[in-house]
């Protein structure tokens, strides 16, 4: 006579209460892992220092000369959550500015993007200036030949040799 004893895993019939109990079990383990991969953890939220340090590079394209993380109005706002959300998306800083300027152009920039060419433009410009102003300053100065005296390699009785020139000579002397 059998004694309560645990029945043998190997006896189990796909019928059997123990087989659907053990089925239904191994179902939901499946499907407790697998939807646990598609379930992650929320991402934590950047902190304000974060945002504005970002907010700080860029201007308010609406209002003139304010940078972002100190402008007031609603705009602003939104674009500071903006930065937030695409900070928590994982962009990085390049690719945000990045977003801005080909929304609102190159203005929002607080620092232009090419530093050495917006720094050498006014430089070079101001040199050519300069020189300019030294040019006009030396042929203003310098004495101009007066009517009075004849340049030194004219020679007053040269004959002319274009035949258009000496027709005209000719000319102007039969009306005197």
């Amino acid at each position: 006579m059998k004694v309560n004893q645990a029945p043998d895993i190997t006896t189990y019939r796909a019928g059997s209460l123990w087989g659907k109990l053990t089925l239904a079990v191994l179902f939901a383990l499946v499907l407790a892992l697998t939807f646990s991969r598609f379930v992650s953890a929320q991402a934590p939220t950047p902190t304000d220092d974060e945002v504005n340090r970002i907010a700080k590079q860029l201007f308010c394209p609406v209002c003139e000369s304010t940078p972002l993380d100190v402008c007031p109005t609603e705009a602003c706002r939104q674009w500071r959550d903006l930065i937030r959300t695409m900070l928590a998306e994982g962009k990085s800083e390049a690719e945000i500015k990045q977003y801005f300027v080909e929304q609102y152009g190159a203005r929002v920039l607080a620092e232009p993007p090419n530093r050495l060419v917006s720094y050498l433009v006014p430089a070079v410009a101001i040199l050519l200036g300069v020189l300019l102003l030294a040019r006009g300053f030396q042929m203003w100065l310098k004495p101009s030949p007066t009517a009075d005296e004849a340049p030194v390699d004219v020679k007053p009785d040269a004959p002319v040799t274009d035949p258009y020139v000496a027709r005209l000579e000719e000319e102007i002397k039969k009306q005197k």
